[in-house]
């Protein structure tokens, strides 16, 4: 049984090997990339002629074998072989859970050259173990690693996963670490609307931008794609404007991720209670006309990560139902239905009360009053998000 007070945390690091540690780490890539779809065309055979489900623990036994036949997994750690096994199952897991829920999941594919990025080992001091400040992997050797924060001296380090992400090499540590303590509360809750102009509006109409980082480095990707199209297939060419093509995506990625991290660490620090909604995303990229700026706004990276902090820091995040937030007055005494309003309608007058504001606004007060939260707006609003934001170099509408 787990223990509650402990949670697993997991530190990114920049790798820098050596070219001959390269040659030994892409070997590694492609021996489990070989393995992977090997495990992986066993189960679709078995289960085609034969009806029936390959199991882990089945083609587990396959790894001393898989190292005996193959002289290139001689040298490979078998626990490498055996976290591709996991890594297989729990593919077919989900895929498995999504047929249940009546969705149309995609069948687990066999891998090609450059969709396999990434090997793990599954036990510290077996396989791998911090060596002074590099890290050292059996069949690599000691690599140099860029601790650009330390781990904490209470966290046990229990597995490792190598990726590669656009001609770079990071390591993930994934440790065991002691429960924070719940932070000191501030007696503050807020409800936050996500949109699309801004990012978030509180209930106290404060907004934040969204920066649309996709939209900003879509010009250079755009350019960096076309020249990898000219390219010639397999090509040194072709292979160095792909890498090009992946930094630019990754650097965007990070540029959001980057923002997001700011964000929710601003309202878990300042909040006791945060109120969002439960947004359907799949559904809502539906729309091709809204999709890319739902995607370039990362609204369901805001929501894991607003969540998974509030755990560590005692904080409340509550998803509520996020259907007609905006097409109902947020006045308490009045709550009737908006008629006729399109997504145009960025300003809600309500014919019943008289409620005049923001369309966002509006929608932010619904949601903290759907959480079952009452936080009443003073004529003099207190920007702390807007200072908070300023603070940490987000600069508000």
């Amino acid at each position: 049984m787990a223990d509650s007070n402990i949670i697993i945390q997991t530190y990114k690091y920049r790798l820098y090997p050596s070219k001959s540690q390269i040659k030994r780490l892409l070997l590694i890539l492609e021996v489990a990339r070989s393995f992977y779809n090997m495990c992986l065309g066993e189960r679709k055979a078995a289960y085609e002629v034969e009806g029936r489900n390959v199991t882990r623990k089945e083609q587990n036994r396959q790894v001393k074998h898989y190292k005996r036949t193959f002289p290139q997994a001689k040298q490979i750690h078998s626990h490498i072989l055996q976290v591709v096994v996991a890594d297989i199952d729990d593919a077919f897991q989900q895929f498995f859970k999504r047929v249940k829920r009546g969705e149309k999941p995609g069948y687990p594919r066999f891998k090609g050259r450059n969709r396999f990025r990434s090997f793990g080992l599954k036990e510290y001091t077996n396989g791998f173990w911090i060596d002074g400040r590099r890290l050292k992997i059996t069949g690599v050797g000691r690599i140099s690693m860029r601790w650009h924060r330390p781990i904490p001296e209470n966290a046990k380090i229990k597995t490792v996963r190598i990726c590669y992400q656009g001609g770079k090499w990071y390591a993930c540590l994934a440790c065991e670490i002691p429960k924070p303590k719940p932070k000191p509360k501030t007696g503050r809750v807020v409800g936050l609307d996500m949109g699309i102009t801004a990012l978030i509006t509180s209930h106290e109409g404060e907004k934040l931008p969204n920066p649309k980082h996709y939209r900003q480095g879509q010009a250079e990707l755009r350019r960096l794609q076309r020249k990898l199209a000219r390219a010639k297939r397999g090509s040194k060419n072709c292979a160095k404007a792909l890498r090009q093509v992946q930094r630019q995506q990754a650097h965007i990625a990070n540029q959001r991720r980057d923002y997001l991290h700011k964000l929710t660490h601003i309202l878990i620090k300042h909040c006791d209670g945060i109120a969002i909604e439960d947004l359907s995303i799949p559904n809502m990229v539906r729309n091709h006309r809204l999709s890319k700026s739902i995607f370039d706004s990362g609204w369901g990276i805001f929501k894991d990560l607003l969540v998974y902090k509030a755990e560590s820091a005692g904080r409340k995040v509550v998803l509520v139902n996020p259907a007609y937030t905006s097409q109902t007055c947020s006045n308490p005494e009045c709550h009737e239905s908006l008629e006729s309003l399109t997504l145009a309608d960025r300003w809600v007058i309500c014919l019943h009360c008289g409620l005049s504001l923001d369309r966002d606004h509006n929608a932010a007060r619904n949601i903290l009053d759907r959480a079952g939260w009452f936080a009443p707006v003073s004529p003099n609003v207190e920007q702390w998000l807007v200072r908070a934001a300023e603070a940490t170099r987000i600069v508000p509408l």
